[in-house]
């Protein structure tokens, strides 16, 4: 299906949420690695979510101020805000939760699909942009939680069906 054209690398992004109850968006411009022309693709091979207050290495708890859970998504397509685990545009999902007795979780959802062995494990994307959704239900007052997205991935190209059918099913994913 696909050939590998680089090793394994990482791009990473920040989220700055600074509002509770507000949803915070920043990109990943993925122009330099997709082109249309030559059917390259990027293979996302894992995703990472850290979640920090506002200090590097700050104490997280204080800037969440009491029970409360922090949300991040990855989606291949500008959707707006958070979406349903059954959209087709989903790449990754996280989220942190908290409570003041000092009970602190993380979870990732299985995406992107981690099924298969060597080089075929991993989500394929076409589109030239990663769209990141961040969201807290609680926040101390002038504090903010950082949510750093790091996005595994390589470049690879596809043969012309499953490129054709890998931008088919993004563009359905829009509708």
């Amino acid at each position: 299906m696909a050939t590998k054209k680089t090793s394994i690398f990482t791009l990473s992004e920040r989220i700055t949420v600074s509002a509770a109850l507000t949803d915070t968006f920043a990109t990943i411009d993925l122009g330099s690695y997709v082109d249309v022309g030559d059917r390259q693709a990027l293979q996302i091979h894992s995703v990472e979510f850290i979640f920090q207050s506002t200090v590097a290495g700050g104490y997280l708890p204080g800037a969440l101020g009491g029970a409360g859970s922090v949300q991040v998504q990855v989606t291949d397509l500008n959707r707006g805000g958070l979406v349903f685990a059954d959209d087709r545009a989903l790449v990754a999902s996280g989220i942190l939760n908290y409570d003041p007795d000092g009970f602190m979780t993380q979870d990732a959802d299985m995406y992107p699909d981690n099924f298969g062995k060597g080089s075929d494990d991993g989500r394929y994307v076409v589109n030239d942009t990663l769209y990141l959704t961040g969201n807290t239900n609680a926040l101390t007052p002038g504090e903010a939680v950082n949510i750093t997205v790091r996005v595994n991935a390589s470049i690879v190209s596809l043969t012309a069906k499953d490129f054709m059918a890998i931008a088919i099913q993004s563009t359905a994913a829009d509708n």
